[in-house]
């Protein structure tokens, strides 16, 4: 009778200490927007030298970001600047589709990861304004170095908005 008793209780220490999603309960959701894209005219268009660079100069940055999961429609210039950091990572790509991004916001936040979302001018700051319920300047055609980062702690979201150092593009 003692050692069942012991062990309840100490199956109860251990089951008391186990926090459902530990690590889930915190974690960011990072937005961006492909890099800069060629101009040929070409229906889907991929990167340019600079595009390429900067897609390398964000990988450089994500490194230590802890991300679990990256996210990109599914046009060439947004996989192109996904790419560096999927090879560092050794992650998958996951396509998302830039007409339901209510389908897209919930899948981040249910999903609780660390996360890159690599999207377009129009869609970047309509996801963030879908992921944290708050005023988000729309972004121009010629702007690619808009970093968006949404935290989400104990279920609190903030959101801050980084300039991505264009010092280093050649």
């Amino acid at each position: 009778m003692r050692v069942r008793i012991l062990l309840l209780l100490l199956l109860g220490c251990c089951i008391g200490n186990i926090s459902p999603s530990e690590a889930g309960d915190n974690f960011e959701i990072y937005l961006v927007r492909h890099a800069e894209k060629q101009t040929d005219g070409g229906k889907d268009p991929g990167l340019t030298d600079v595009g390429m660079f900067r897609s390398e100069q964000l990988a450089d940055w994500f490194q230590d970001k802890d991300i679990r999961e990256i996210w990109s429609s599914d046009y060439r210039r947004s996989r192109e600047t996904a790419e560096p950091l999927l090879s560092r990572l050794g992650l998958k790509l996951t396509l998302y589709d830039p007409r339901d991004l209510p389908a897209l916001a919930r899948d981040l936040l249910d999903k609780r990861n660390n996360a890159l979302v690599v999207g377009h001018s129009n869609t970047t700051p309509e996801l963030a304004r879908l992921l944290c319920g708050c005023v988000i300047s729309d972004m121009d055609e010629s702007e690619y170095d808009r970093l968006i980062v949404v935290t989400v702690t104990d279920g609190k979201k903030q959101i801050e908005t980084l300039i991505q150092n264009t010092l280093l593009l050649p």
